[in-house]
């Protein structure tokens, strides 16, 4: 099995002004793609080349002798779920069924919004910040730090926001807390997240 590159949710200016089409092009057009093709290179008569992505990740996971496989293929899974979590005019609040669950969850609502900005502010270097179900069907927040992934970890991802300096320094330079502040406020596409819900 060969991986491509999923399209785009939606125009790669759609999400202006809060993520530029120019950071896009970058993010997803060099980035990704680049993340995919070493993907299918490292594959390329590896005894995992049929393997889906979702199965190449799982084993991969934690070997050393695949760890470039692992981050690739990570990566290419990580920012396919990061696109669909945005959509253009979203953000604000979730539906209030899912609300409720995350007022009870974290003890109201702007509390787990603070609680993952700092997840994803303070995430040294490169990584993710998640909101996550874990196994017993509890919502909490996980960060990762590069290609780590909820997966890896028995999690099934609900949102993401990737705070890797190259999803948000053309349009925000060194301020990633405005950056993680903007994705909240205008960009979260809540109905994506709920669908992820078990």
């Amino acid at each position: 099995m060969s991986h491509s590159l999923p399209q785009l949710p939606y125009e790669m200016n759609a999400l202006e002004p809060h993520i530029s089409a120019n950071t896009l092009s970058f993010h997803y057009g060099k980035h990704h793609q680049a993340y995919v093709t070493n993907l299918n290179t490292l594959l390329a008569g590896h005894k995992l080349e049929s393997a889906s992505l979702e199965e190449v990740i799982i084993a991969s996971a934690g070997k050393a002798d695949m760890v470039g496989i692992f981050n690739n293929a990570a990566q290419v899974w990580n920012h396919t779920f990061y696109w669909n979590c945005m959509k253009p005019n979203s953000g604000g609040e979730p539906s209030a069924s899912f609300k409720a669950k995350i007022e009870a969850a974290f003890g109201g609502w702007d509390k787990f919004l603070a609680e993952f900005k700092q997840a994803a502010v303070t995430q040294f270097g490169s990584g993710w910040a998640w909101l996550v179900q874990d196994s017993d069907g509890s919502l909490k927040l996980l960060k990762t730090g590069n290609a780590d992934l909820p997966m890896a970890h028995g999690m099934t991802a609900l949102l993401t926001c990737d705070v890797w300096e190259h999803a948000y320094y053309l349009d925000f330079q060194n301020r990633r807390p405005d950056y993680v502040d903007t994705f909240l406020t205008h960009l979260v596409n809540w109905d994506f997240v709920e669908s992820h819900l078990r």
